[in-house]
């Protein structure tokens, strides 16, 4: 009996080709690279707080968050002006500080007649902050260490900072990082943090 050739519907079983191996694989590893690119990027620059208080106002405002540059100070030094998240005095139990660095180490900070002076001369806030009332522990002069941050809040007349003897001085080594970015508040927009 011969056989007819006609119309087949048996296919050809296909194996795996080595393209379609290769291509699954980098499609894997791309994955894998953009999850440790974010995983990096949240852990350097994407950790937030919220402000605590009225004592950056009116740069930050209570409640409102901002997110903190962790790796910031890894690479380079605290500078004057930046603002800073810390936990007074290393104190894994406190609540995260919001605060502007005022003097760096090797100065010497002095708060007389509602001013501050840093070496000397007059700190150059620009005329936005209030007169100093309590000059607290900076009214005798404070000379900053190796490794030593003075710090105060932007409002000036309501903030705990470096003039309280229970915060002191801030040692870099209490630094969470800079405060970079504010997520914004109902009457403020989001923005990078001067």
């Amino acid at each position: 009996m011969a056989r007819h050739k006609g119309l087949s519907f048996y296919q050809k079983k296909r194996g795996i080709s080595a393209g379609i191996v290769k291509e699954i694989a980098v499609w894997i590893f791309s994955g894998l690279v953009m999850v440790l690119i974010a995983f990096m990027f949240i852990y350097l620059f994407g950790i937030r707080t919220s402000v605590i208080g009225y004592s950056m106002e009116p740069t930050l405002y209570n409640g409102q968050e901002v997110l903190i540059d962790r790796f910031a100070y890894n690479i380079g030094q605290p500078k004057q002006g930046d603002v800073v998240i810390f936990r007074p005095n290393g104190n894994e139990n406190a609540h995260y500080y919001v605060k502007r660095i005022i003097a760096v180490p090797g100065d010497t900070v002095l708060i007389r007649d509602g001013l501050i002076f840093v070496n000397g001369d007059i700190y150059d806030d620009q005329g936005i902050f209030d007169k100093i009332e309590d000059g607290g522990i900076a009214e005798a002069g404070v000379t900053l260490e190796e490794d030593e941050y003075f710090v105060l809040g932007d409002n000036r007349n309501n903030s705990e900072d470096s003039r309280s003897s229970n915060i002191g001085v801030v040692r870099k080594e209490y630094m969470t990082g800079k405060a970079w970015f504010h997520m914004g508040s109902k009457d403020m927009r989001p923005g990078f943090i001067k």
